[in-house]
């Protein structure tokens, strides 16, 4: 099967339990209390998947094309949840959201600048929690047909935004295990190395998941354990 293809099998496997609003929990080495559900926040990530640039990923003999490429963002350092940590774009959901599809595209052209209409949306994962900033969030998982240009729009939200070639993701080499102490306690998540940036926390366990179900985990050895920038603050 393509690339593509597979995506759309991740999400039919989800399709029931994602029509019973079922939620993932966080790994159990990743769980910062439990989300309050009288008070938490809805949102969206638009985790968008293509043949984006014409730079080929440097690894090769993956379990994917060199061309495919996932779009990831780096949030300004100033803000104060999540600074300086990679993301998908994304955002809470407003009054005005058709649905969480739309939340997911909302956002992506509010941080990212890109023409929603190249996007084929594939589909949705179940709502995962997010409890250390008490939100249920819904990965929406997007093929890029025809991509377009793309910048940080707003710098106080964003310092960048960029494509990151997905075999490069999946080298055992880039791999890592993130450690972050807080509040007297040891929290693991998985990593990626891209380039000089880390990719950790929510949005690494989700890539890792997505991958794990798409099949295209390389088998790698227990990685060399790193502490991220700025994990003091979340």
């Amino acid at each position: 099967m393509s690339a593509r293809e597979e995506l759309m099998q991740v999400v039919d496997n989800h399709r029931a339990a994602v029509e019973r609003n079922e939620r993932v929990p966080m790994p159990s080495d990743w769980t910062f209390g439990r989300v309050d559900d009288e008070t938490a926040r809805h949102a969206a990530v638009l985790i968008l998947f293509g043949h984006l640039d014409n730079v080929p990923a440097v690894s090769h003999d993956s379990t994917v094309s060199d061309e495919l490429d996932v779009l990831l963002l780096e949030r300004a350092r100033t803000l104060r949840k999540h600074p300086g940590q990679i993301a998908f774009p994304g955002g809470g959901v407003d009054d005005t959201d058709r649905d969480v599809t739309h939340t997911a595209l909302r956002e992506a052209v509010e941080e990212t600048g890109l023409d929603p209409a190249g996007v084929d949306v594939l589909g949705r994962l179940q709502l995962t929690e997010l409890p250390v900033t008490n939100f249920l969030v819904t990965p929406v998982i997007g093929w890029w047909t025809k991509p377009s240009p793309v910048e940080a729009v707003d710098v106080n939200e964003s310092r960048t935004v960029f494509r990151a070639p997905v075999a490069d993701l999946l080298n055992p080499e880039n791999r890592r295990s993130v450690r972050v102490e807080r509040d007297g306690h040891t929290h693991f998540s998985p990593g990626f190395v891209v380039g000089e940036r880390v990719v950790w926390g929510f949005t690494a366990i989700v890539l890792d998941r997505l991958f794990n179900e798409a099949g295209w985990t390389i088998p790698w050895e227990p990685a060399e354990e790193i502490t991220p920038p700025f994990s003091n603050r979340h």
